[in-house]
């Protein structure tokens, strides 16, 4: 087996394993009642050392958790933007994550204050790779560049590049969402200018 086909087999089992968590948890946050993190491992099936390995304490998991319900997953912000050019998907998937930041920044900046301030590994639910993989799935771009590229549009979106504009460089809202998209149109002009894709 490809070394490739390997790691990507592993990470999507990770995606997973995560998801199976978060499912769980929101089940039982649906039903209002009280948990811990042995009661969603539990509940996904999922041993309580592999639950740990996720999330090494119960707030981590809440303030995900409290994200994830308003989040759509990767393969619906796809089918949203299914009838688009890949330039255009990609921009909208940019717009996707950049306006769900902005509309939950408090929850995303309580969630990665408990995430770096956690002993254990660093682990992200990663939906905006996932989502970037999808859109690009059937392009004809090298894999080493497809993977490359997954990684630089995702630091073009989302709760970071929000905190350093708004943290950092003094911007707004409005502001940050047209710089990103600013730089997005950049970085896909440079790629693909002079390549042809599916």
């Amino acid at each position: 087996m490809k070394k490739d086909y390997i790691q990507t087999g592993r990470i999507n089992q990770k995606l997973e394993t995560r998801h199976k968590i978060l499912e769980s948890a929101k089940q039982l946050v649906r039903k209002g009642i009280d948990f811990n993190l042995e009661d969603v491992a539990n509940n996904a099936e999922i041993s309580r050392a592999t639950i740990y390995r996720y999330y090494p304490n119960l707030e981590i998991l809440s303030y995900e958790v409290g994200i994830d319900i308003g989040t759509k997953t990767p393969e619906d912000i796809i089918e949203d933007l299914k009838d688009c050019s890949l330039n255009d998907m990609l921009m909208g998937i940019q717009n996707y994550y950049n306006e769900h930041a902005v509309n939950n920044e408090n929850a995303f900046r309580k969630y990665l204050s408990a995430v770096l301030t956690s002993a254990s590994e660093k682990k992200r639910g990663a939906r905006r790779n996932r989502t970037l993989q999808l859109a690009l799935m059937k392009s004809d771009i090298r894999p080493k560049e497809k993977k490359d590229l997954v990684h630089l549009l995702a630091i073009l979106m989302g709760i970071e590049p929000l905190i350093v504009a708004k943290d950092v460089s003094g911007l707004d809202n409005k502001e940050f969402k047209e710089l990103m998209s600013w730089g997005m149109k950049l970085v896909l002009k440079g790629f693909f200018d002079g390549k042809e894709t599916k």
